[in-house]
């Protein structure tokens, strides 16, 4: 067996950084009481969701990847041992900022980081305004208990993002994620839509045979009620936890990743992979050459 215990955190967020900041280390403290040796932190967790509006005042909440947060992580990390995920508003250069991921190791160093690489814009999630697209394509970290992929929120609907770092290695895939349900939405709607967020996600774990795990946010913020949900599910698809939609939770899960080897024996998609053939996902769309 290859046991890991991984540590969820789900949480609302309020406009203090410092405290939303305070409010996750002790949730990180109890997850460390709890037995997590990695704790993955939801999307923008050290601030309210800014992006329901485009406003040049939200850009002073961002900070470089080595700021003062992802310090206090670092600590936290190396006092107790543990992998952190750590999801931050970046400023890379003036002007310029990110939707990212810092991964710190059990010892404190910073691994690297991952910058998302799919920007929504719809209403209510007006990233395009605030976040320049990853230009460093996607990666995997080798940390002290397991090699996990990072990919960030709107990154989880897209399975060639699955796909990648999963054969880079991954063995677990995390997803920090703010996302929820429009306030004048119907229940109807928000089933739906719930249910297939979590399902695209499970595919994931289907279709490459790794472990996935998504850690969203709940409350409610001027025109989204987040939907909470954090679930983990296996290789074959099955949740082997899912945190309420409107609680917050802190949740630790054992995972056994030498499983990952029956998995894809059972089903071994990426022996049956058939490469040569998939130019064409490389095109935008492929248009009907007969009418052209």
């Amino acid at each position: 067996m290859h046991p890991v215990r991984i540590g969820l955190i789900q949480l609302s967020c309020t406009a203090d950084k410092d405290y939303n900041i305070a409010r996750t280390i002790d949730s990180m403290k109890i997850a460390v009481e709890k037995g997590a040796q990695i704790i993955c932190l939801q999307e923008l967790f050290a601030t309210p969701y800014f992006c329901h509006t485009e406003d040049h005042k939200y850009f002073d909440l961002a900070e470089p990847l080595n700021g003062p947060t992802v310090k206090k992580m670092q600590d936290f990390a190396k006092i107790n041992e543990v992998v952190i995920v750590v999801p931050i508003f970046e400023q890379r250069a003036r002007g310029l900022f990110h939707n990212s991921a810092v991964v710190i190791d059990a010892d404190g160093t910073i691994l690297g980081y991952y910058r998302k690489n799919h920007i929504p814009d719809d209403p209510g999630f007006y990233e395009k305004f605030y976040f320049t697209p990853a230009d460093t394509g996607y990666r995997v970290f080798r940390t002290r208990y397991g090699t996990i992929g990072v990919l960030i929120c709107w990154d989880q609907w897209f399975p060639e993002a699955a796909r990648i770092v999963s054969l880079m290695g991954a063995e677990i895939i995390f997803y920090p994620t703010a996302i929820g349900w429009e306030l004048e939405s119907n229940e109807k709607i928000n089933i739906e839509q719930y249910n297939a967020w979590q399902l695209i996600q499970r595919a994931h774990a289907v279709a490459n045979g790794v472990y996935v795990v998504a850690v969203n946010r709940v409350g409610t913020e001027p025109v989204t009620k987040f939907w909470g949900g954090s679930f983990v599910a296996n290789p074959f698809g099955s949740i082997l936890f899912q945190a309420p939609h409107d609680e917050e939770i802190v949740n630790v899960l054992e995972i056994d990743l030498d499983q990952i080897q029956y998995y894809r024996t059972i089903w071994p998609f990426l022996r049956d992979r058939r490469i040569e053939t998939y130019q064409p996902i490389l095109k935008r769309y492929i248009d009907d050459e007969r009418n052209s």
